[in-house]
């Protein structure tokens, strides 16, 4: 019987612990100034949670959104040793997953790709609201996924959102957290 993507990412985390380093993208360090100063806010496809724990400290009500149960209850746990009681992290299967429309201040995703949700991530958002996006630039790389349908091409996000008017985009290379270079695309989009 094949592996299912749960258990696949299941397994990935189950060795994780609460001390396990869970950093948010570069894109949303570099660019904090956007984040609004209180507000709903989505990490989606989040794992450990890098994102939503930087979310929570600058002080907005955040949810966290992953296929793992293994993540989710780990990022829980981790919260609430934190005090974060703003930070909720749901076990959720983001490919169908029903989004509420205009539901959050900002959206994160990094290093995830499923074309079939771009529409409702623009829908998600409130009126004024930030799309923070990172991921894997197109052709494959020896340290990312094997699969190329993870790879976003060369100004592709540009055709998924226009109900976001484009604050930042780019392409480049990236330093990981564990000191890999990474090339990436990266896109800001605010709600009109």
């Amino acid at each position: 019987m094949p592996e299912t993507r749960a258990q696949k990412w299941n397994q990935r985390y189950q060795t994780a612990e609460l001390s396990t380093p869970a950093e948010a993208c570069w894109l949303l360090k570099q660019h904090i100034r956007c984040l609004p100063l209180r507000g709903q806010a989505l990490d989606l496809a989040s794992g450990l949670a890098g994102n939503a724990r930087f979310l929570a400290r600058c002080g907005l009500s955040t949810q966290a959104w992953d296929i793992s149960e293994t993540a989710t209850d780990l990022v829980s746990r981790w919260a609430k040793l934190q005090g974060l009681t703003h930070l909720q992290a749901h076990c959720k299967d983001i490919a169908v997953q029903d989004f509420v429309s205009n539901q959050f201040d900002v959206i994160v995703v990094s290093h995830y790709l499923d074309r079939t949700i771009m529409d409702n991530l623009a829908q998600s958002l409130k009126p004024k609201g930030w799309l923070f996006y990172q991921t894997f630039l197109a052709p494959t790389q020896a340290a990312g996924p094997s699969n190329p349908d993870f790879y976003i091409q060369p100004s592709e996000y540009q055709a998924y959102w226009p109900s976001l008017n484009c604050e930042v985009y780019g392409e480049g290379w990236i330093k990981s957290s564990d000191n890999r270079l990474m090339r990436e695309a990266w896109y800001i989009g605010r709600k009109l």
